[in-house]
């Protein structure tokens, strides 16, 4: 397994962990290991060893100092050869689910994307084969990003995508998609949690948004508009008498949460302490509807069956809301308008009875699409012929 697992994104854990459970009732004999952000994390939660992604500690730091330029520099050439040597020790990686090939948030090529780029090469060298399985992908206007993750792609032997859009945005990067198929994200393969007992609580999931990669010169401008919008209303919701809670879905997501909180100065405003998505989805489905907008919030409401309104940042967010039946309730992230937002929220309680009906039905199909691609998986990782025999 790999991915930037174990470092604090809620949603890139799910992945793993429905891809984890899947592995573990098909194939309970196999042996499996992660190179991931969070070794630590991923050993202790998931129970398999786990290799740090990075050799550079520092990686996620800014580095100013010559010392610090020059360790980062180093790492990456070391990464190289720990890549591959890890790789080598594989039969198969599987990078499960993930906005993988996609820069929807700020996003440096000699980061995440070159970390990709040295597994699907390494893959390609060693005879290891790499899936990429129902990723996010999306267009990318940073060349030396978009030559990466273009390479990264090519080089996989495997792919899925988690919507129409993704693969698309991969066609338009010059990769060939005739065989790739599209099936839900994966977290939907997850158990949906009972029904909890409402109380008018709605949920609130916020973000640490500061636009796109794209976005980076008026990114202050466009974290202050979406924090001011989302905390009027949630001031505006506190003050009808409804009790909200604030969630979140990656360690960064804490200080916005606690802030909009002590803006909008009520008890009946409080923060979730999930730490699974799991624990989102019971949230979720506690509550009578949610507005959210990191993009695995929204899947955790609609996989409870709960209505939702989706704050939303990027294309794959309005994607996930026309696969769901509720494409008419995105309201655009960078443009937090209370006043509109509250509107669009009162007409989605309005029709809050046809609209769980309809999520249930929803959640039926992709269901039984993930189940369509844990097969095509198993018959394109798995052949029959027994695999060479080499350690983990």
């Amino acid at each position: 397994m790999f991915g930037l697992l174990g470092s604090g994104n809620l949603g890139n854990d799910g992945s793993l962990e429905a891809v984890l459970g899947r592995l573990r009732e098909e194939h309970p004999d196999a042996a499996v290991g992660a190179l991931c952000g969070g070794p630590a994390t991923v050993s202790a939660r998931y129970g398999i060893p786990a290799t740090r992604l990075h050799w550079n500690r520092a990686e996620y730091r800014t580095a100013s100092r010559t010392g610090a330029v020059a360790a980062k520099g180093l790492g990456k050439l070391v990464d190289a050869f720990r890549t591959a040597a890890w790789v080598r020790r594989h039969d198969v990686v599987i990078v499960p689910g993930m906005g993988v090939l996609e820069a929807t948030l700020p996003l440096r090529p000699w980061g995440f994307p070159y970390s990709l780029f040295l597994l699907c090469a390494s893959g390609r060298l060693f005879g290891t084969r790499v899936a990429l399985v129902s990723v996010g992908a999306a267009a990318i206007g940073s060349r030396p990003t978009r030559t990466l993750v273009r390479w990264s792609a090519r080089l996989a032997a495997y792919r899925s995508y988690r919507d129409t859009l993704s693969r698309d945005a991969m066609r338009a990067m010059g990769v060939d998609t005739a065989r790739d198929e599209v099936y839900p994200d994966l977290a939907f393969a997850l158990p949906a949690p009972p029904p909890g007992t409402r109380d008018g609580t709605v949920c609130v999931g916020v973000m640490d948004f500061h636009g796109s990669d794209d976005d980076r010169a008026r990114a202050d401008g466009i974290h202050r508009r979406y924090l001011d919008g989302t905390t009027r209303f949630v001031r505006a919701l506190a003050e009808d008498g409804r009790p909200v809670r604030l969630l979140t879905g990656d360690a960064c997501d804490a200080p916005v949460a606690a802030a909009i909180r002590d803006a909008a100065g009520s008890p009946l405003v409080t923060v979730a302490g999930a730490d699974s998505l799991a624990g989102l989805m019971r949230e979720a489905a506690a509550a009578d509807a949610v507005v959210a907008t990191r993009y695995h919030n929204l899947v955790c409401a609609l996989r409870a069956g709960t209505p939702t309104l989706a704050l939303s940042y990027a294309a794959k967010s309005d994607a996930l809301m026309d696969r769901m039946g509720l494409g008419a309730y995105c309201h655009p992230a960078r443009e937090a308008d209370a006043d509109r937002l509250l509107e669009q929220f009162r007409e989605l309680e309005k029709h809050a009875p046809e609209l769980r009906r309809a999520l249930a039905q929803a959640n039926e199909t992709a269901a039984r699409q993930l189940d369509d691609q844990f097969t095509a998986l198993t018959t394109a990782l798995f052949p029959a012929a027994p695999a060479r025999q080499e350690n983990p």
